[in-house]
């Protein structure tokens, strides 16, 4: 008797155990599950070009994939973000739209070398708000617009691959005389769209960025000496070597570039 007691006894204690612990999971199921890595916020700083990409899709899915990590971006022209970064930014990793920028801080020691990747390519459009009429047909007679926005080719990558390519033609003094120069390539952008401006050159992940301009011509075959490229890389002062490299290592990855290929990027091969 004294043993069948017992065992009921047992049996009401273990069916309580099981109950409180039902609970308590039902009770913490749509709570988050807490990583064993402390919080750690990384600074990117990116193109203006690369704001959209980042912004909308890899920063998100960055985080989703690794939420202890919180990043921020800073976006601008690539020789404005290089001047920051060599007066003492706070960037972990750095993304720029041309290898001058980034090769300048790599010969400074302000950029890992080992770490660098030259990772997508654009092109170079000229551009014109939608459905405006101009006698521009492309790079060669862009000298009959009356404004041509561009990028400032002392700071702005967009703007040098532009004079690159007028120089080429031969007609870049006299782009020149028309142009107004502005500080990075979504400001081109939206003076073009604006109608401030009667055409411009900026990337062509740019103009597919919005319905208000329509791509004219890309810049000649030649007219550059070489690809546009976008390289990244990690800032050697950062804090946080380790999710600077994940992040890098993200952007890179086949799911990172499929991203990039959405907004008109193409994998540097």
């Amino acid at each position: 008797m004294k043993k069948r007691t017992f065992s009921c006894v047992l049996m009401v204690f273990v069916m309580l155990v099981s109950a409180q612990a039902l609970l308590f999971a039902r009770g913490n199921a749509d709570k988050p599950v807490e990583s064993a890595n402390p919080p750690v916020t990384i600074m990117v700083a990116a193109a203006a070009s690369l704001e959209y990409s980042y912004t909308q899709e890899l920063i998100p899915l960055f985080q989703k994939k690794y939420p202890w990590i919180t990043v921020e971006g800073t976006y601008d022209s690539s020789g404005r973000l290089q001047t920051q970064i060599e007066q003492g930014l706070e960037a972990d990793v750095f993304m720029s739209a041309a290898a001058r920028q980034m090769n300048v801080l790599v010969d400074s020691n302000l950029v890992s070398k080992e770490s660098v990747i030259p990772l997508l390519e654009n092109k170079i459009v000229l551009i014109k708000p939608t459905g405006s009429s101009t006698e521009v047909t492309g790079f060669q007679n862009a000298t009959q617009a009356r404004v041509i926005a561009l990028g400032d080719p002392a700071s702005v990558p967009a703007g040098q691959y532009a004079k690159e390519a007028f120089t080429a033609l031969g007609n870049w003094s006299a782009v020149e005389a028309k142009a107004s120069f502005g500080t990075n390539v979504t400001e081109v952008l939206n003076w073009v769209g604006e109608g401030s401006a009667e055409v411009g050159v900026v990337y062509a992940t740019d103009a597919a960025t919005t319905g208000k301009v329509e791509v004219i011509a890309e810049a000649p075959a030649g007219s550059l000496s070489t690809k546009v490229i976008y390289p990244v890389g990690m800032v050697a002062a950062s804090d946080h070597p380790q999710e600077a490299r994940l992040f890098i290592d993200f952007l890179a990855s086949d799911e990172g570039l499929a991203i990039f290929q959405t907004y008109g990027f193409f994998p540097n091969k």
